[in-house]
This record gives C-alpha cells, structure tokens and sequence, in this order.
C-alpha cells in the first residue's frame, strides 16, 4: 500500500505502526525483517515530512543496525531507504550521518561484491554526501571515495554500477573541500574523475596556507605538474590556479624532466670551473 502514493502512505503511519514496527527489523524470520525494512523505505521516499517521522520514530537508526546485521539481498530495502531519508533535505542527510549510517554503507561497499548492492549502497553516499561541505567530510572522512572509484573502474562493473559510483562520486565531490580524503584521488583518478578533485583543491589552496605546506609535502604539487591537461580546458585552468599560489621555482622544481636539467647545470658548472 504504502508504495503506491503520499495518502497511502499516510494512512499506515496513522495506523500507529511507529515505533512497533522497528521491533519487526530483529525478527528471526529473514523475510520478516526485509518485508519490514521495505515498509519503512516506502514511507520513507515520498515526502520530507513522511521521512522526518520515521527519523522521529528511531527509524533510521534502526535500519542502521539492520543493515549491520544483515547480509546480501537482505540489505537491499535498508540501503535505498537511507538514500531516500537522505536525498529529501541537509537536516535529514545530516539525521542518516548522525545514526552512523555512512559508517555502515561504507562497510557494505567493502562487504558485498554483487553489482545491484553496490550499486544502491553508490547511490545512497552520493545522496548524502551533495549537500553541503559538511555532508561531503563526513562521507569522504569514511574513505568512501577510493571504493567508489573502485567500483566505477572495474571493467566487469555493470552499466548501473558504474554509472550510480560515477555520479556519487561527481555529487561528493563537487562539495567537498576536505583535501586529506580527495588527495589518493589524484593518484589514481580517470581524466574524467579527476577533474572535480583538482577542482576542489584549486578552491582550497588560494585561501589556505596550511594546506599549501602540506599539498607540497605530501607530493600532491608533483603529481599536479605530471598531469597532462587539454589547454583550455576546466582542468587546465584549475592547474593554474593551483600553481599560482606557489613561486615559480617551487612548481619547477616539481615539474617533470627538472632534475635531469639541475644535473645538466651541475655538469656544465663542473666543467666551468677545470675551464
């Protein structure tokens, strides 16, 4: 019933079925337990204000704990309703963050291998992470995105798969500005992918001094300079930006082919001074 539209909907959660339901979520009976994640999905998807009552009600957090519990298929109902709960508003993507629901979607990434699993759990993480910066470190912080990425890359992913973890990964991406999760990326992303991750550091380093320091130290500024961009193109004037706010010895000194050229310099001054 509850599937089939808002009023419908409705008139099971005047029923009274909250909180008793989430009791169903630990039946013995596996089935029982997924007919019953189901029910709460259903509610969840039409309207905020539905979402926010299963909130209300411990849903969310009981549907975490489902998920842990559970395995395979049965998992199904319990990840697209946190992407559901999520993709209504910030404070209800905020409600899925705070009941530990990241932290369980990213153990299903790591858990599960089959394709339509991964695929909603994809698209559930893009769903909370778009919102804001704040969405975007708490999904990035779980070390979500290389597994996204993973899951995009594989060559026998299926087309909704690699699809779904593409555009969670865009979604996150495009708002996070939390530059320890986004730095694997740029060692390991497609042009494509890898565009949005430079982007977000060009937003970053300007205004950051701190990070700046870092971005050298921990070899981000050199594989910058290793990256070869299409002139005029968005990842090209992202790497500019980037490069602008270091002096111009310092992106020399990691640009490709420099250290041959000091060597050059040192033979050269060896033979200066015998001269």
């Amino acid at each position: 019933m509850s599937k089939h539209s808002v009023d419908l909907a409705e008139m099971v959660v005047e029923a009274e079925i909250f909180p008793s339901v989430l009791s169903s979520l630990k039946d013995a009976d596996e089935y029982v337990r997924k007919n019953c994640a189901t029910l709460i999905r259903e509610i969840a998807k039409h309207t905020p204000e539905l979402a926010q009552l299963v909130v209300n009600a411990g849903g969310v957090a009981a549907v975490v704990d489902y998920i842990g519990e559970s395995k395979g298929n049965v998992r199904l109902p319990g990840i697209m309703l946190l992407g559901y709960v999520a993709a209504h508003s910030e404070n209800l993507a905020m409600a899925v963050i705070v009941s530990k629901g990241v932290v369980q979607l990213a153990v299903v990434l790591s858990e599960e291998s089959e394709d339509h699993l991964l695929a909603a759990t994809a698209w559930s993480l893009g769903q909370i992470g778009r919102h804001t910066p704040e969405h975007a470190k708490a999904v990035a912080s779980a070390n979500v995105l290389p597994k996204l990425l993973r899951c995009y890359l594989q060559g026998n992913a299926s087309d909704d798969l690699q699809s779904k973890a593409k555009k969670a990964l865009k979604n996150i991406l495009q708002k996070c500005v939390y530059l320890p999760a986004l730095e694997p990326l740029l060692h390991e992303a497609p042009p494509n992918v890898l565009k949005h991750v430079v982007g977000q550091f060009s937003k970053v380093l300007p205004h950051d001094p701190k990070a700046r320091r870092l971005f050298v130290t921990s070899g981000g500024l050199k594989k910058i300079q290793e990256i070869k961009a299409e002139p005029g193109s968005a990842l090209a004037e992202y790497i500019t930006v980037i490069n602008n706010c270091y002096p111009e010895e310092i992106v020399k000194y990691y640009s490709p082919g420099y250290s041959e050229q000091l060597l050059d310099r040192v033979e050269n001054f060896d033979q200066h001074i015998k001269n």
